[in-house]
């Protein structure tokens, strides 16, 4: 494929990746096969995407920082989870085939964002948040394993983030994507080292994604500050279940 229609393939789908991670999650079920189309094994598709993951939540800090949204201490404890059970994900991902595990996240995948939806929202009130105790323990916990899967595989891994930080620690829905961005910057650097230990990255065409989706990026975070929790829910909801047909069926 010319160089131009790789430039543009790749930047336009990771813009558009780039909105849907940050409002959600999910995207990298869009540039996984597009990376595999355009010739790389699974394994190199799998690293190639951690480098525009990386500088797409570099680029979404950025993004709410502008508009007055900071990542408190909470994102740092779940931050360090979350990158040592990357590490373990990663590592898994350079040998292990997951077709049966996909059809097992898929089912879980719904099931979550049912409870979500119809268990009522903690609200924008920053008394309701629980970020000390046993939620936080709770939330370290689970951020440890939500780290192996990202580490493995990354597609949904937002999704499972936001569900934890809305029903544990019961952060609104715009203060939890500020906090997802800063948690998957930390172990994303942990899942791509290991995967450039291995050599399964392609630098171009991971740096042409990485274009598009920090621009998207950083675009949605400060449109989702404006839109509030409402735009993400919907966001959420149809990005669930892209994710959960994907896993099934493919």
């Amino acid at each position: 494929m010319p160089l131009i229609y790789e430039i543009l393939l790749l930047s336009t789908i990771g813009f558009l990746v780039g909105i849907i991670n940050t409002l959600s999650g999910g995207g990298s079920i869009l540039t996984l096969p597009l990376l595999i189309f355009l010739g790389l094994d699974t394994a190199v598709a799998n690293g190639t995407n951690r480098i525009a993951i990386f500088l797409q939540n570099l680029s979404s800090l950025a993004g709410f920082k502008s508009k007055g949204f900071h990542a408190g201490k909470l994102s740092w404890y779940l931050g360090v989870a979350s990158l040592c059970g990357s590490v373990v994900g990663a590592l898994l991902a350079i040998e292990i085939k997951d077709a049966i595990f996909n059809k097992i996240l898929a089912l879980v995948m719904v099931l979550v964002v049912i409870f979500m939806f119809i268990k009522p929202s903690g609200g924008t009130d920053v008394s309701t948040e629980k970020l000390t105790g046993k939620p936080l323990v709770l939330s370290t916990i689970f951020f440890f394993f939500i780290g192996i899967y990202g580490g493995f595989i990354q597609a949904g891994t937002g999704i499972f983030m936001m569900l934890v930080l809305s029903a544990v620690n019961h952060l609104s829905l715009v203060k939890t994507n500020v906090v997802k961005a800063l948690v998957m910057l930390i172990y994303t650097t942990g899942a791509l080292a290991v995967f450039l230990y291995f050599g399964k990255v392609n630098f171009k065409y991971g740096l042409l994604l990485a274009g598009g989706q920090s621009l998207g990026g950083w675009l949605s975070s400060r449109w989702s500050v404006k839109k509030g929790d409402g735009i993400i829910k919907g966001f959420m909801l149809v990005m669930v279940l892209v994710i959960a047909v994907k896993l099934w069926f493919f």
